[in-house]
This record gives structure tokens, C-alpha cells and sequence, in this order.
């Protein structure tokens, strides 16, 4: 028996540790820790509505939006009020734009890495791989070029991410010892899109900032719709905007995952996590009904007959155990009852070890993201999404309607894919329909409401997952706030009953043969696309209540 550790989690947004026991190359146990506080719901007390909607969207700079949503919808829940349709359509827009940079940033420059060796494109006949980005499908790039910078790059020295750590040693390359299986010619296609990624990026970004203003943090999006008025000018920018984006997307992310599962088909096997999956929806429709969302909402588990089995998600099955988490109490308890109230023991695996808190549904684990908001909408029939999950398994190799291989690392991080062509092709259509409704005098773009008082919540999702923002105003001004963003579920500690969260039941089963270097687990936690930043921010609340200064497991204050 050994443990093995990972810590800090790199190429992730905020601070994560994961430790595991390994038996016989196997992880048996698994925990992992959320490394600092977040009280962003202590920030936005006495405030209005309106000034949360702007605040909440600083809990991350990659899903700002999509808090920006959750606490306009709540807010709106709160006051009885709905949107023009204009501002359904731009809202949906500006949402889309943030999840293209998202799933474009997490698949090429975060997770990418943990399977593709830029510096293993200087050994690529480049000759070779044309035919092999024929032979799987995959957008060509000049690679003479590319491999030219990349030697230049090389000679610098200054290699940064691209040096050591989770690489293999040429060594490694030379005995077979190591566990990249891209070939040089792969290697050196998938590092051309990623730099291309970067660029792509940039374009999701800009059309978020036409829309919102500037992003991060946009400024449009308010309670009651938004301050977007387009102009031809605007919707000119956008057109060619979407258009760049769109192609790009549909010619990389879902090949590129076909690719990857096809050259890691190990990846399979391992990192299944909790088997049930949630979502609360995103992309609103015409009727604003969760279930009827582009991406609706849901929760699915595996029945007795080995098919998923679909139920409508209840705002009364949420729970928040802390009993393994830094805060005071050792309850199950609803979100506003169990509340936000930090004490910072030990780090002890026996103990409390995370500042994340346990969420529950139902009093299960639930796991959240893109790929459990495709499998909601092909349970629900989504046309888009079962013909494109159908052919992507066929072309891994597996069988139309057995959702079985997504339950993995690899799965879990092919089928987001789907989702990204989703979205890029909404964007088309929906720029479309505001055209349309412009054309047919639809000029309408925010809703006001007189009222002061009310309680709401916004059951929305951001890309990484299931977001919750639920709010309780009196007089114009919130008394309380409680928010469980998408990590929260997925990093969830061990429950009262001792079941681990999804991401620790994922690496339960994951092999080990490098202790020093567990890359499949690495692996595992990327799939996930977490964001502690998210689960635990720091902050400084300005509402009269004092706080410890405390040091963390790992000796920052």
C-alpha cells in the first residue's frame, strides 16, 4: 500500500490536491482537497439584485456570463418578471460565445497536454503527416512551418509547460516505456491546432465582448434581458465573427476527439466516476421552460434494464453536507439552511480535508458538465445531439445507443465535443433569428420591474457544468445568497454515508504505474475540466462579518 499525490493540480483554474492510495498500480482511494474559501455569497448581501448580477460574475474570468445569467434569472424568478424575446436570443448568443472559449481553452490548452508532446513534433516526417491528418480525418496545417518554429522554440531553451514534468524522457520514447501514444506526425497536427486554439479563442472572446460589452465581466447582461441595442454595423461583426468560429470548430473538435480516443483507447477503461449525471439547462427557448432548453435540464441514472432513466430536476432534492469540508457543523442541510460558515481545522483524509462542500441531489453523488448535459439531452431525444453522439460512437468503434464508453476519462472528454459543434451551429441561427425578429419590429430588449421584494433562483449552467444562484431580497436589498457552482458537485468530499463525490469515485479503479508520475489520474481530473477557482474563492466581504486569517495545508495564508 503507497499514496501518491498531485499536488497542485496544473493547468486548471484555482488550486486543487488530489491524494490517492495505490494498491498492486491501482488507485483504491481517492480524495481530493479545494486548497482556499470562497464567501462570494457574504459579498453581495444589502446589495440589489442588479449590483449582484455584475459581482458574482468576478467568481471566475472564463465563466463570468454564466454567472451574470444565474443571478439575473434569480433575480427575475424573485421579482416575477420575464424577458423580451430579443434579449432571449442575444443572451443565448453572448452565453454561446463564453462556451466556445471555454470548451476550446479546456480541450487544447489545458487538457490537451496530458496527451499530446509538442517537442515530439520535431521527430514528424511532415510529409507523413498530411497522410495521417487524411487518414483520421483531421485539419491540415503547414506543418514545414509549424516545425520550423517549433526547432526554433527548442533551440531557445525556454521551454516553460513544454519541459519535463509529465512528459516521457527520450529514453522513455526510445524503450516504449512511456505512456504518450501519439506518433511524432500526431503530435505534430494536434500542436498545430492547438496554437490555433489560441487564436480561436481570441474570436469567441471578441464576439462575447461585441455583445457584453468587454469580457471577461460583461456589462449587458442585466436583470429584466440586456443593454445590447444591435446596429447592421454590430451585426455585421458578428456575422463574420461566427462564421470564422464555426468553421474552425467544425473541422477540429470532433475529429480531434475521435483521434484521441482512437490513439488512447486504454482511457476507456478507467475514470468512470459516479454514473449519474445532472443538468439544470442552458440556452433558453422561446416557452423558458428548463426542460425545453437547447440543452435541457435533467437528472439520469442507470436503470435495472442498464438504460438510463430520466427524472425533472427538483429544486427540494439539494443538499450540502460539510462534514468532511471546513466549515462549521457536521449536517445535511438545504443550501440556506447549511449557510457559509468557514473553520478551518487540519488537512486530515480521516477528518475534513477540502473547503469544498459536499452536494447532493436526492442525497446521491451527481456529476456535472458537458458531457453529462449531452447524455441529459439524448436521454431526452435531442435530434442534434443523438445523431452526432450516434456517429461519434460509431466512429470509436462502439454501437449507436450504448452510452456505456462515455462513463470514462476519454469518453467523458470526447463526447463535451459534441456540445462545442452544438453550440458553434446555434450561434449561426441564432444571429439568424435576431435578424429576423429585428426585421419584424422586435425592438423590445429589457423588462422593468416595481417590485422590491421576492425570492428566486437561477438554475442555469456555465460550461463546466450545473450553476445555482439563489436569492432572497426584502426592500430592494439581498438578505441572503447562496450559490453551488458545477466543481462543487464534482469535488465533493465523502458524504455522510462515506460515499465518495464523482470525481474521487472517477479515480478509484485508475492505474498507476509511475508513482511519481501518475498521468492517468492527471488524466482523470482534466476530463472533469474543474474550476476550484470557482468552488473556493477568496475574498474579502465588506458586510460586517470577520473571518481568520488561516493557513492552508499548504502554508499559504
Amino acid at each position: 500500500m503507497a499514496r501518491t499525490t498531485i499536488d497542485p493540480i496544473t493547468r486548471i483554474e484555482g488550486h486543487l490536491r488530489v491524494e490517492m492510495e495505490v494498491n498492486d498500480g491501482i488507485v483504491t482511494d481517492a480524495w481530493v482537497s479545494g486548497g482556499c474559501f470562497r464567501g462570494m455569497e457574504l459579498v453581495v448581501r444589502d446589495r440589489t439584485p442588479q449590483d449582484a448580477a455584475q459581482i458574482v460574475q468576478r467568481i471566475c474570468g472564463v465563466c463570468p456570463v454564466s454567472h451574470a445569467h444565474a443571478a439575473s434569472i434569480a433575480a427575475e424568478k424573485a421579482y416575477g418578471i420575464a424577458i423580451p424575446n430579443s434579449a432571449r436570443i442575444i443572451r443565448n448568443m453572448l452565453e454561446g460565445a463564453q462556451f466556445l472559449h471555454s470548451h476550446i481553452l479546456w480541450l487544447y490548452n489545458l487538457a490537451a497536454l496530458d496527451y499530446v508532446n509538442p517537442l515530439n513534433a520535431l521527430n514528424a516526417d511532415t510529409g507523413l503527416a498530411y497522410d495521417v491528418a487524411e487518414e483520421y480525418g483531421l485539419k491540415n496545417a503547414d506543418f514545414v512551418s509549424l516545425q520550423d518554429r517549433l526547432a526554433r522554440f527548442a533551440d531557445n531553451g525556454q521551454l516553460s509547460i513544454f519541459s519535463g514534468n509529465w512528459f516521457p524522457t527520450a529514453e522513455q520514447y526510445a524503450d516504449g516505456t512511456n505512456e504518450y501514444n501519439l506518433t511524432p506526425e500526431a503530435d505534430l497536427i494536434m500542436t498545430a491546432h492547438y496554437l490555433e486554439a489560441l487564436e480561436m479563442q481570441g474570436t469567441a472572446s471578441e464576439i462575447a465582448a461585441v455583445l457584453g460589452g468587454k469580457m471577461p465581466h460583461v456589462m449587458t447582461l442585466i436583470p429584466g434581458g440586456t443593454m445590447f441595442v444591435p446596429t447592421d454595423q454590430k451585426l455585421d461583426d458578428l456575422k463574420g465573427l461566427i462564421d470564422r468560429l464555426y468553421n474552425w470548430v467544425a473541422a477540429v473538435a470532433v475529429p480531434d476527439s475521435i483521434a484521441l480516443g482512437k490513439f488512447y483507447p486504454e482511457a476507456f477503461n478507467f475514470g468512470a466516476g459516479c454514473r449519474r449525471y445532472g443538468a439544470w439547462g442552458v440556452f433558453e427557448r422561446e416557452s423558458f421552460k428548463m426542460a425545453d432548453r437547447y440543452m435541457p435540464s435533467g437528472v439520469i441514472e442507470l436503470g435495472p434494464d442498464g438504460n438510463y432513466q430520466l427524472s425533472e430536476v427538483e429544486e427540494s432534492k439539494i443538499t450540502e453536507y460539510v462534514g468532511h469540508s471546513w466549515y462549521s457543523g457536521s449536517e445535511d442541510l438545504p443550501p440556506f439552511e447549511q449557510g457559509v460558515n468557514p473553520e478551518y481545522t487540519e488537512y486530515n483524509t480521516d477528518d475534513r480535508y477540502t473547503w469544498n462542500k459536499c452536494a447532493r441531489y436526492d442525497g446521491k453523488p451527481l456529476e456535472m458538465g458537458g458531457a453529462s448535459r449531452v447524455l441529459v439531452a439524448y436521454v431526452r431525444g435531442d435530434k442534434f445531439i443523438k445523431e452526432h453522439v450516434d456517429a461519434l460512437l460509431v466512429a470509436l468503434g462502439g454501437t449507436p445507443g450504448d452510452l456505456s464508453p462515455f462513463s470514462s476519462t476519454i469518453g467523458r472528454t470526447a463526447l463535451r465535443q459534441v456540445e462545442t459543434l452544438y453550440v458553434a451551429t446555434l450561434m449561426k441561427e441564432w444571429l439568424a433569428e435576431l435578424v429576423e425578429a429585428i426585421k419584424g419590429g422586435d425592438s423590445t430588449y429589457f423588462t422593468k420591474s416595481d417590485a422590491v421584494e421576492g425570492e428566486g433562483t437561477g438554475f442555469w449552467e456555465a460550461p463546466r457544468g450545473a450553476l445555482y444562484h439563489s436569492e432572497k431580497v426584502k426592500n430592494g436589498k439581498i438578505q441572503d445568497y447562496q450559490i453551488i457552482i458545477p466543481t462543487t458537485w464534482n469535488i465533493a468530499p465523502l458524504d455522510p454515508d462515506g460515499v465518495h463525490g464523482p470525481m474521487e469515485q472517477a479515480l478509484i479503479g485508475v492505474p498507476v504505474t509511475d508513482m511519481e508520475k501518475p498521468i492517468h489520474a492527471l488524466r482523470t481530473v482534466h476530463s472533469f475540466d474543474p474550476c476550484t477557482a470557482c468552488a473556493v474563492h477568496v475574498v474579502e466581504p465588506k458586510t460586517g462579518k470577520k473571518f481568520e486569517t488561516v493557513t492552508s495545508p499548504w502554508g499559504v495564508k
